[in-house]
């Protein structure tokens, strides 16, 4: 399975072709690294504070495409226990940097899905907002039909009640 390392510094998150700084196993990319020991000394990945002695032990420049002359001279005369506890403990380490990738494109997608439908929120709220707009015409136009209604009803009224009283008065 081809991985690529990316820098577990989320504001970052680049590919590490050549290098890595490796802070108690976790890789960044050597700007990150670079600038989060010199600003305050915080840890790339999780940006705790890396104030004690034997933390900066931990931390070390790794290259990540070593020669074979380097595997076999880091190896040899090595207790075969020993061999098999580095070997342990760097799958454990490639385990966890799929894991945080795997993490880190779920959220991603996430993040992506969760903007795509607040944009259909949006449009389903202006869209409501139409509507109601409508609606509320549609009641203001039944209104003032009613209203014409009423003062055409009123004012056949009153004409009719202005004859009477005009014809009452000829009378009298």
């Amino acid at each position: 399975m081809d991985f690529d390392f990316r820098c577990n510094r989320l504001s970052c998150r680049k590919s590490l072709t050549d290098k890595a700084v490796v802070v108690s196993g976790l890789p960044s990319q050597m700007e990150c690294a670079t600038e989060l020991f010199n600003a305050s000394r915080l840890c790339p990945a999780c940006e705790t504070s890396l104030t004690e002695p034997c933390a900066f032990s931990i931390c070390l420049v790794s290259s990540l495409h070593p020669s074979n002359d380097y595997k076999t001279s880091v190896l040899s005369g090595l207790n075969p226990a020993t061999v098999l506890e580095i070997c342990s403990r760097a799958i454990s380490f490639w385990q966890y940097q799929i894991h945080q990738e795997k993490c880190h494109a779920v959220v991603r997608s996430i993040n992506d899905k969760n903007a795509q439908l607040q944009k259909q929120f949006d449009n389903v709220v202006r869209e409501g907002e139409v509507y109601t707009l409508l609606d509320t015409c549609e009641a203001a136009d039944r209104f003032s039909t009613a209203a014409d209604g009423e003062i055409n009803l009123l004012s056949s009224k009153l004409s009719g009640d202005s004859r009477t009283s005009s014809t009452a008065s000829k009378y009298n």
